[in-house]
C-alpha cells in the first residue's frame, strides 16, 4: 500500500535510505552519503505532505518524494515543457532487501498517476550518472535524457536530468 508518511515515521525512511546508501556504496555507486538524504530534507517534504511510503505486510519498505516545487539547481536546465505544472520526483528508495521485486515500479506507478490526476505536464527527476540501473529503469519508462547538474556534497559526477512528458 502506498500512502502519506507520517513524522513519527521518518526515523524508519532514513534506516532504509541508510541501508540504499550502504547497498549502493558495496557496489561502487557514490550517490547517497552521509550528508544526503538528510533528516531535514524528510521533514521539509513530510510539512508539505510530499512524502509518501511504500508498506508490504505493514512494514514500510520504500518510500518517495512526489513535489510540485522546482528546487533551484534544475532552473538552468533546458526542459521539455515550460515551467508551469510540473512533478518532481526525489528520494526514491527501497529497502535493499525488497529491491527488484517491482517495487520501485509501483512507487513511480503511483507517482506518475498522482501527476496525471492533477493536470500536469510532464514528470521530471535526476538520477546519478554513475547509477546506470537506475537510468535503464528511468529510461525504459519513458523518461528522457536531458542535461548534467551538479550536487558536490554528494559526489564529484554529476546528476542526468530526466523528463516524461504527458
Amino acid at each position: 500500500m502506498i500512502r502519506k508518511a507520517n513524522v513519527s515515521e521518518i526515523e524508519q525512511i532514513i534506516t532504509i535510505t541508510r541501508a540504499c546508501a550502504a547497498n549502493m556504496i558495496e557496489q561502487n555507486i557514490f550517490q547517497w552519503n552521509e550528508q544526503y538524504p538528510t533528516l531535514e530534507a524528510f521533514e521539509n517534504d513530510s510539512k508539505r505532505n510530499e512524502l509518501y511510503v511504500l508498506t508490504f505486510s505493514e512494514e514500510i519498505i520504500g518510500s518517495i518524494v512526489i513535489s510540485t516545487l522546482k528546487d533551484e539547481e534544475y532552473n538552468d536546465v533546458s526542459w521539455l515543457t515550460e515551467d508551469a505544472n510540473n512533478y518532481y520526483i526525489h528520494r526514491l528508495a527501497i529497502h535493499p532487501e525488497h529491491q527488484r521485486k517491482g517495487y520501485a515500479k509501483k512507487l513511480m506507478d503511483f507517482a506518475e498517476a498522482t501527476a496525471k490526476e492533477n493536470n500536469a505536464t510532464s514528470v521530471r527527476l535526476d538520477t546519478f550518472s554513475q547509477n546506470h540501473r537506475n537510468q535503464k529503469f528511468y529510461e525504459a519508462r519513458g523518461y528522457q535524457k536531458l542535461e548534467s547538474i551538479y550536487f558536490p556534497k554528494q559526489s564529484k559526477h554529476p546528476f542526468y536530468c530526466y523528463e516524461l512528458v504527458f
